[in-house]
Formats: structure tokens, C-alpha cells, sequence
């Protein structure tokens, strides 16, 4: 008899899905994702109210029989912006029995999971000698996206632009402490994005926060915080200007808002997505092409990321760690 499914705590989850070893898992899944030929399902978010909803991730680990769902929400409180905004749980499921092999904690999986994700894309569209970090936002993601990309490029400057002056001077000591780098706050979001190699949106903005014309040319960015159609992070000369890359075609033309508020002015056409980011990093898809190609990775969220992580983290840890 089955001893049931494992489950990972979000200490669990801290413990087991380290960066180093996410970000490899999260090079594998996108690249695995853009091979596999299966269609994946949409995600379905029920809004709430104001900023708070339910999301339902349903889907397919690539390249594999595995399968399973994420149900999400995601609740801001900002009361505690450190504080992760989302809550749920990461349900894997074996594909040749259709039992539950594991649920895990989904906001700690969602935490770490997102910064490796950009990791892998920058490391595939930035510059190689890139040395300078700009996070857009100061809360959860921020710090994560810091861990990561820390990991896949020397960062010898960190800059963190927020509308919370205290949180951002707590993240840039953290930054310095921990990483041994130059970080400070800025106030100036367009001097700090003039200044930055890669520049990260991590926040809840409804409207842009950070311009076309401010980014120089060379730069990498990752927009990240909007998750559905609607709220933009990055206006549009920035879509325009940018070789734009997604995670999942098929769910960015339903949910990418920076692309889908440019496409629908009139500005690109559904072709100027130049492609996934599992083809760039598979080499069937030219990622930056010169020197001065400003690049996009728009980050949505897959539930292929989701699983990938949880089946990473489950293989390392013994039975005695994982609570049943």
C-alpha cells in the first residue's frame, strides 16, 4: 500500500530547492518545454478584489509522463512587503499511476523558482561582461532575483529603485553583506535604469514603471511582475524597442500585458515575440544577435517550472526529511 503522497514544507522547500541546482532544473524544464509538442492549458485567475486573486495552473511536466497543478493566491499585504505575496500549493502527480507523488509549499516554490527562471534568461540574452543589476521593486521577488542572478554573472553593482525607501535600504544591505557588492537605493528610477546592465521589474505596478527611453543600449531586462493581461511594469517603446523573448508563447498572447497593450495600439504584430526562452537556450533561436540589442525576457509563470522544481527538490531529499 502506498504510503501516501510526500509533502514539502516551506522550510522544506528553503531547505531543498537551492539556487544553484534551480536554476539548472528551470534550464532544463524551459528548454524541455519548448521541444515537447503537447499543448499546454492556460492558467485560470478569478479576481478577488482589488489586487487579490486565485490562480489555477493546471499542466504537464515536459518531456515526461508527470503531471500536476498549482492553486495559487496571491494576496499583497503592504504591511509587510517582504512578505511573499502568494499562497498555495504545488500538487505533482505520476504519470503511470495518476497517483499524487508530492504537495509543496507553492509560495516557497514560486519564490525561488521565478528568480532562477530569470537567472536562466539572462544568462542566455545579457551581455557576458554584464555587471550591474537594477531591481525595479524591493519586496520578495527582489531578493530572490538577486540570489540568482548573483549566481550566473559577476554583479559588481546593485541598484534597488522603490517607492519604500526602508525596504530598499534593507535589501542593499543585505546585497552588500551577503554578495560582497557596491548596492545602494535610488530614488532616480531613470538615472538607475541608465546606469544598469540588467535590470529586473519585480513589483505590483498597475501602470509602467520603468520607460524605453531610459534604457541604454546593450541592456537586459526581465519583466516580471505582472503575471495577467492588464497591469504593465514596462511602457511601450520598451516592447517596441526590445528583442522580446517569453517563456510560453501560447500563454503570453493571452496574459503578457506589456506585449498585448503594444500589439493592440498597433505598435508589433504577434511576430515580434522572437521566441521562448527554452529555444535560446536550445540554440534554435538567435537570442541577442549584437552589442546593442536591447532584450526582453517577459516572465509569466509556468506551471512546467512549478513541477520541474518540486521534482528537483523531491530527489533530494531523503524520506526521513519530507513529512507524510
Amino acid at each position: 500500500m502506498s504510503a501516501g503522497p510526500a509533502y514539502l514544507s516551506e522550510e522544506d522547500v528553503h531547505r531543498r530547492l537551492d539556487y544553484d541546482g534551480c536554476i539548472a532544473a528551470m534550464r532544463e524544464a524551459m528548454t524541455n518545454l519548448s521541444k515537447d509538442a503537447r499543448e499546454q492549458p492556460l492558467r485560470q485567475i478569478t479576481q478577488l478584489g482589488s489586487r487579490r486573486m486565485f490562480g489555477l495552473m493546471p499542466g504537464l511536466l515536459p518531456q515526461s509522463r508527470d503531471f500536476g497543478a498549482k492553486l495559487v493566491s496571491v494576496f499583497p499585504d503592504p504591511a509587510s512587503p517582504s512578505r511573499s505575496a502568494h499562497r498555495g500549493v504545488v500538487a505533482l502527480f505520476d504519470g503511470e499511476n495518476g497517483e499524487v507523488v508530492c504537495l509543496a509549499d507553492g509560495a516557497a516554490v514560486t519564490h525561488i523558482r521565478t528568480g532562477c527562471t530569470s537567472a536562466v534568461a539572462t544568462d542566455a540574452l545579457a551581455k557576458p561582461e554584464a555587471e550591474s543589476l537594477a531591481l525595479f521593486g524591493c519586496g520578495a521577488q527582489a531578493q530572490s532575483h538577486l540570489h540568482a542572478i548573483t549566481r550566473i554573472r559577476t554583479i559588481r553593482r546593485v541598484g534597488i529603485w522603490s517607492r519604500r525607501r526602508e525596504p530598499a535600504e534593507a535589501l542593499a544591505e543585505e546585497a552588500r553583506s551577503r554578495f560582497g557588492v557596491e548596492a545602494k537605493a535610488w530614488t532616480d528610477a531613470a538615472a538607475l535604469a541608465g546606469e544598469s546592465d540588467i535590470i529586473c521589474t519585480v513589483t505590483g505596478a498597475t501602470e509602467p514603471i520603468l520607460l524605453g527611453e531610459w534604457v541604454r543600449p546593450g541592456t537586459h531586462v526581465n519583466a516580471v511582475g505582472s503575471s495577467f493581461a492588464g497591469p504593465r511594469e514596462v511602457d511601450d517603446s520598451l516592447v517596441v524597442a526590445s528583442r522580446y523573448f517569453v517563456d510560453y508563447r501560447r500563454s503570453a498572447m493571452a496574459a503578457a500585458a506589456e506585449f498585448l497593450h503594444a500589439r493592440d495600439a498597433g505598435l508589433i504584430s504577434d511576430d515580434h515575440i522572437a521566441g521562448e526562452i527554452g529555444e535560446v537556450v536550445a540554440g534554435t533561436v538567435a537570442g541577442r544577435r549584437s552589442h546593442d540589442d536591447i532584450t526582453l525576457f517577459k516572465s509569466l509563470g509556468h506551471i512546467a517550472q512549478d513541477l520541474a522544481a518540486v521534482r528537483y527538490a523531491l530527489s533530494a531529499t531523503s524520506k526521513m526529511d519530507v513529512s507524510r
